[in-house]
């Protein structure tokens, strides 16, 4: 098979980097060639986006402050989240006293290993995923949940009080909120009527065997033609979603003048790094899953007939946007409104928290559901 590379379908370049390796390998060794270049693919993109993202908080934070941010090392300060990695990666492994060990090393890799997990789910553009799975909303939604383990076990091997408050109000918070984020996501299955991700084709004819949520965004975002309930949908997942990654005004499990740092209060070097860095990715991920649910994924924005005849050369011009950079472009929106809330908000206080949730978010949820269902059912949907 000839090299084939297309910025629009990524399709014919993975499938050709599987032929070329069919051809010099087993099917075994083929696999685990895939599942090698698949991994060093998406934690080199970890590393990359963690650290940009470090980067872009701390310059949002600056410019809502009316500051200049990082400006020092670099050009405008852009190799500052760089050189604050060196420095962790020689910093000494600080080892605690009566803690346990195993799982006090353990704890990261938990959270990490979840955050590749979840990534490996998430379509970039069109075949460019690494699984697809006909259950993709659903895996999302119980691999994500695990990453509560690695924060707990981190409080509560670290010996350390402050660190077991810390980990014991995420866990209240992650459980609370995770109620909301799932009836968000079931909101938009409801309209879908799926939850695969990306189209299944046939190998053989290349038909499509089943529609994924994001082409069936093809003529209008959900976030549109939804109406009302997924709009509803939309802003809970958003609110919900700052809250399950531990972000202000929602962070009382790292309160800094509560509990100095929280449940990684007693991590140094590269494993406290591996934490602070899973922070901005679990951002990065609610992000992508809010892009892909909500605004269309890689889908480009269209404007439907009832616009007048201007709308398909205006449509013909966002489709020249390459896919990738609607889905880049997309979740980078979604997550400077998420720095935003931190940065815009006080931190409220534990009850405040429950109370949102249990009182307010989840009641509004299951009422959208049911919103949602008759929109459905009555064909009010675009």
């Amino acid at each position: 098979m000839s090299f084939s590379f297309d910025i629009y379908d990524f399709t014919s370049f993975t499938k050709w980097i599987d032929v070329s390796l069919t051809s010099y390998c087993t099917p075994f060794w083929a696999m685990i060639w895939e599942m090698l270049i698949i991994g060093v693919a998406i934690l080199i993109f970890y590393a990359v986006v963690g650290l940009f993202l470090v980067y872009a908080e701390r310059k949002v934070c600056a410019f809502i402050q009316n500051r200049v941010g990082p400006n020092r090392v670099g050009p405008y300060g852009f190799i500052q989240t760089v050189a604050d990695l060196v420095k962790l990666l020689f910093k000494e492994l600080v080892t605690i006293k009566k803690a346990d060990k195993f799982l006090f090393n353990l704890a990261p890799f938990i959270v990490i290993i979840v955050n590749f997990m979840v990534i490996a789910a998430i379509p970039f553009a069109k075949g460019l995923h690494a699984v697809n799975f006909n259950i993709g909303i659903f895996y999302m939604m119980a691999v994500s949940s695990m990453g509560v383990i690695g924060i707990l076990l981190a409080g509560w091997s670290s010996n350390n009080k402050f660190s077991l408050i810390g980990a014991m109000r995420s866990g209240a918070q992650i459980v609370s909120y995770e109620l909301s984020v799932g009836l968000s996501m079931i909101t938009m299955v409801i309209l879908a009527g799926t939850m695969q991700l990306t189209n299944t084709y046939d190998p053989v004819t290349n038909q499509v065997l089943v529609h994924g949520i994001v082409d069936l965004q093809k003529d209008g975002w959900f976030i549109f033609t939804g109406h009302l309930p997924a709009i509803i949908a939309f802003v809970i997942f958003l609110i919900a979603g700052t809250a399950e990654t531990n972000r202000g005004p929602f962070d009382f499990a790292e309160a800094e003048s509560e509990l100095t740092a929280g449940f990684h209060t007693e991590y140094s070097g590269i494993k406290f790094a591996l934490f602070y860095l899973s922070e901005f990715m679990n951002m990065f991920i609610v992000a992508s899953i809010a892009a892909t649910i909500f605004w269309g994924g890689w889908m480009p924005f269209h404007l439907g007939h009832i616009f007048g005849d201007w709308v398909s050369g205006f449509n013909n011009v966002m489709d020249y946007i390459p896919p990738f950079v609607w889905y880049i472009g997309k979740t980078f929106v979604i997550i400077w409104i998420i720095m935003l809330f931190k940065w815009t908000f006080p931190r409220l206080r534990i009850d405040q928290l429950l109370t949102l949730e249990w009182k307010y978010l989840l009641p509004i949820n299951l009422i959208n559901i049911i919103l949602m269902a008759l929109v459905v059912l009555m064909g009010w949907h675009f």
